[in-house]
């Protein structure tokens, strides 16, 4: 069974909670209970709709227009994304799981949904790399600038990143067009995926699962990070990073191997340097 609430009309709202959207709903509505000035932004970005896509598309609305880009325009290519390709939120709901998982700020659902700058701009990308594979470029290009205006943060369309990625704080994270990132990362700002060059074709890093990059660390050049890696904050990495591997440094050496456990998961960024190797 749901709970029931009152929303700012007057109409009875009952909501299930083991969902994504039924515990943001239920998020919604207890604030626009708690604090009557949120109410009407409460009923406009996520009561009156019916369905997530619906509210987080009105959301990204919100935040990417422009003169020349309208929040009409931004909502109806939104909404058909998120229509043609189920996969899209599929990522998001599994994108805003790894805030509440991973960020002590998060306080609920909400926080990510309508305020976390590092969610939005992994949607607005999610979004320019769907226009992207549409070959709609320039659309997409678009996005992008209005994503880095608005977020700080700067990923080209053609990146691709998995599902339950976490970006904590996002200002200056950098991601190239041939970066790839896997599943259930987690990166704070100042990452940087870049190249080393002006070379063109594939240049820019292969990041694997539940990777976790601290802040401000640079990963340069076409180069793999391993599933469960560390890459210690400020560390500029030049060479593969193998499986379960923490490397910190400038350049980045291995301080340890064989490390257990999923550590873009804990957001654990202590090291050890007792077994230092070069």
């Amino acid at each position: 069974m749901g709970k029931t609430y009152a929303t700012s009309t007057g109409a009875i709202l009952e909501v299930a909670n083991t969902s994504v959207w039924g515990r943001l709903r239920s998020a919604a509505a207890a604030a626009a209970e708690a604090e009557p000035m949120l109410a009407s932004l409460m009923h406009t970005s996520i009561l009156q709709h019916d369905r997530l896509s619906s509210a987080f598309a009105y959301v990204l609305a919100l935040k990417l227009a422009s003169a020349d880009l309208t929040a009409l325009a931004v909502r109806e290519i939104a909404e058909d994304a998120l229509r043609s390709n189920p996969n899209l939120l599929e990522a998001m709901e599994r994108d805003i799981e790894a805030v509440a998982a991973r960020d002590p700020a998060c306080r609920s659902l909400l926080q990510p949904f309508l305020f976390f700058k590092g969610f939005h701009a992994l949607q607005s990308h999610r979004l320019a790399h769907w226009l992207w594979r549409q070959g709609r470029d320039n659309f997409a290009f678009l996005v992008q600038s209005h994503m880095s205006e608005r977020f700080g943060v700067d990923i080209h369309p053609a990146a691709q990143i998995g599902s339950g990625v976490f970006i904590d704080h996002a200002t200056g994270i950098v991601i190239g067009e041939t970066s790839t990132v896997g599943d259930d990362v987690s990166m704070l700002h100042g990452v940087t995926l870049g190249g080393t060059g002006a070379e063109r074709g594939d240049r820019h890093p292969k990041v694997g699962k539940g990777v976790l990059l601290g802040a401000g660390a640079k990963v340069l050049g076409a180069l793999k990070i391993g599933d469960y890696a560390r890459i210690a904050a400020g560390s500029v990495v030049l060479r593969d990073v193998a499986a379960h591997c923490t490397v910190a440094g400038v350049p980045a050496k291995v301080v340890k191997c064989d490390c257990p456990g999923e550590p873009a998961a804990t957001m654990d960024h202590r090291i050890s340097t007792s077994a230092e190797v070069e």
